[in-house]
């Protein structure tokens, strides 16, 4: 027997290389065994996990997809809402350009309707108000005014459009609401613009002792590279208190009045030379 099994042993080792494998993998069952049970464990985790974070992880996943489609949405009604507003915007644009005020103040009716909450809104408003004072719609341009100062979005088209509005409320004899209109012009760099037009207001009411102070607060404001400043000059001159040479500005309060005394969309410099004159301030 001991024999027979030493042959048998002799002759399985002279067995091709796949039989040996064969036979091995035959002696260790244990470890397919152990392969199993490693891959049933992660499986088991996999499980687990799922079934205590599943519904968080599919909620979050609704959530990010549902804000994205959200604001995607809201760029393209943004877009299509410029569009249209851009649209209207030229109509108010032409109809300036021909000095059609009725026309002018429709086509910005119906921007302010349709699209408040636009830029176009805003710098339509201020373009239709100067076509209708300038084709003699005072109340008209007041109340498109009035309407850009309360609803503009950025401070400075607010503060703009109060110095217009109040010239023309002082223009009209409404003192005590032009001055209420320029205590909430408030943007910065404005401030110089702002003391002006107050002394205007004052000088009409015959308050000339208040409107030489304004006048002097705005000329030491403004920088002394502004030509807007020479007027300041006039007015103080005329009152029989020239002002003697002062520093500089800040370069914000000189820019603001360079650009508002030039600019035909944003200007808010007074027309008129003499000192007790508004008359041409909203032009």
């Amino acid at each position: 027997m001991r024999a027979a099994e030493r042959g048998f042993l002799a002759g399985d080792r002279c067995l091709p290389p796949v039989f040996n494998r064969t036979a091995r993998l035959r002696q260790t069952p244990s470890m397919a065994t152990s392969l199993d049970l490693q891959e049933q464990e992660q499986l088991d985790a996999v499980k687990a996990f799922w079934n205590r974070y599943g519904n968080l992880i599919t909620w979050v996943l609704v959530l990010a997809l549902g804000a994205f489609s959200a604001w995607y949405g809201w760029q393209a009604y943004q877009r299509d809402q410029a569009e249209k507003a851009g649209a209207l915007f030229d109509e108010v644009d032409r109809a300036a350009a021909a000095g059609d005020a009725e026309k002018a103040g429709r086509a910005f009716g119906d921007l302010r309707q349709r699209y408040p909450g636009t830029a176009y809104a805003e710098q339509a408003g201020l373009l239709a108000a100067k076509t209708q004072f300038e084709k003699g719609k005072a109340d008209d341009a007041r109340a498109t005014l009035a309407w850009v100062a309360e609803n503009a979005r950025e401070t400075e088209l607010r503060t703009i459009a109060r110095l217009r509005l109040a010239a023309l409320q002082a223009e009209a004899k409404q003192y005590d609401e032009a001055l209420k209109t320029l205590d909430a012009a408030k943007a910065e760099g404005f401030e110089a613009l702002v003391a002006d037009r107050r002394g205007d207001v004052l000088m009409l009411q015959g308050k000339k002792d208040l409107a030489r102070n304004a006048w002097t607060a705005a000329y030491a404001a403004m920088s002394e590279k502004t030509e807007y400043r020479r007027l300041v000059e006039a007015k103080l001159t005329a009152l029989g208190a020239a002002p003697t040479a002062s520093p500089a500005a800040p370069a914000a309060a000189s820019a603001a009045a360079s650009v508002a005394a030039s600019a035909p969309t944003a200007s808010t410099a007074p027309s008129a030379s003499a000192p007790a004159s508004a008359s041409g301030t909203a032009k």
